[in-house]
């Protein structure tokens, strides 16, 4: 009875379709990303981190290297260079990425 049940495939092909312009946006505008999930881009230099020296040494060296690249996100977020950041940090500067 009814409508006949679609495979995931086919409605992931429905989809698709029918939002072309919103999934190809990226390619016509550089400005949008490719993803819209920046949780998931922090979260995967950490995964990296932890996967290429096994783990953290200390919980107080994996907090420091979270506070540190938490500050970095925040910077690249306001179009802040890491690097300024980070030397105007270190120079007692460190609201530089809140102006």
């Amino acid at each position: 009875r009814g409508r006949k049940k679609k495979t995931k495939v086919l409605n992931l092909i429905d989809r698709l379709v029918n939002y072309k312009a919103s999934v190809c946006l990226f390619i016509k505008n550089l400005c949008v990303p490719f993803d819209n999930n920046l949780a998931e881009r922090d979260l995967r230099m950490i995964k990296v981190k932890t996967k290429v020296s096994g783990c953290f040494r200390s919980e107080e060296g994996a907090q420091e290297y979270l506070t540190i690249m938490s500050y970095i996100g925040t910077a690249h977020k306001h179009g802040i260079n890491a690097f300024t950041a980070i030397r105007e940090a270190l120079l007692g500067n460190s609201d530089i990425i809140f102006n």
